[in-house]
């Protein structure tokens, strides 16, 4: 793929995981209507393949200065409502049922910064900034992309980015949170591969009861009976009986429907 192609964010899944791929580095991969509605469509389509276990958000970028993605494309605004506006996007994201992993080979601005916080985790590459300028701009943020700020970062991150909409480098970004890794840009795609083999290796049925309680939890959304419903679910399944046999015959698991 060339640094020049601009389309909307392309799906390949294959072996169990899917990847998304944002494709406009000419412009900084601003995300259009068509985008958001591409988008829909490639997270549909992984709801639907159960064989999907993980799922990885990168973008390609230019070699020189690269942006991971500028946000929204405030030409937009002034267009005709999309079919599908951005924050059913990024909840939509938020709550797919495969552990996401969002490879961060660029900076991030706007509301693209709440498309990696939907991210189960985001792994990043050193030089990054996150900038999220909705005040410079006049704009007060939407209620779901303030509740994963504040439940991801803490509400003094939080703060610290939408009150002073100044630039956060790499560094802080790893203190807050924002990011669980920084590495050389180099080695960022092979450890991402890494890190989704070892997620698409662990229990599926646990992996998503676990991702489904602890998003519920941060939004102060959890209810007692369901997450010990999931617990009970778990411990009355076969990935738990084989999870038992395998650590006992010191073997790897081979999970049902694999």
């Amino acid at each position: 793929m060339t640094d020049t192609v601009s389309a909307p964010p392309s799906l390949h899944i294959e072996g169990g995981l899917a990847r998304i791929t944002l494709q406009r580095p000419q412009h900084r991969n601003r995300l259009q209507n068509e985008d958001l509605a591409a988008l829909m469509a490639a997270f549909e389509r992984i709801e639907a393949d159960h064989s999907v276990r993980v799922v990885v958000l990168s973008a390609v970028v230019l070699p020189e200065r690269p942006v991971f993605s500028a946000g929204y494309n405030v030409e937009d605004f002034d267009a005709a409502a999309p079919s599908v506006d951005f924050e059913q996007v990024v909840q939509a994201l938020e709550r797919l049922r495969p552990v996401t992993l969002c490879a961060l080979n660029g900076s991030v601005y706007g509301g693209a910064t709440d498309l990696v916080l939907a991210c189960d985790i985001a792994l990043g590459a050193e030089g990054i900034v996150v900038r999220m300028p909705a005040a410079a701009l006049g704009l007060h943020y939407y209620p779901s992309g303030l509740v994963r700020y504040v439940s991801r970062l803490g509400v003094s991150a939080a703060k610290r980015l939408f009150l002073t909409a100044q630039p956060v480098d790499d560094a802080a970004l790893l203190r807050m949170g924002y990011v669980q890794e920084l590495l050389p840009a180099a080695l960022l795609q092979e450890r991402v591969a890494q890190l989704a083999q070892q997620v698409a290796g662990l229990a599926p049925l646990a992996l998503t009861t676990l991702k489904h309680s602890l998003n519920e939890l941060a939004r102060g959304e959890f209810d007692l009976g369901r997450l010990q419903a999931r617990a009970q679910a778990t411990r009355e399944s076969e990935d738990f009986a084989e999870g038992r046999r395998a650590m006992a015959e010191r073997r790897s698991p081979v999970w049902k429907g694999r």
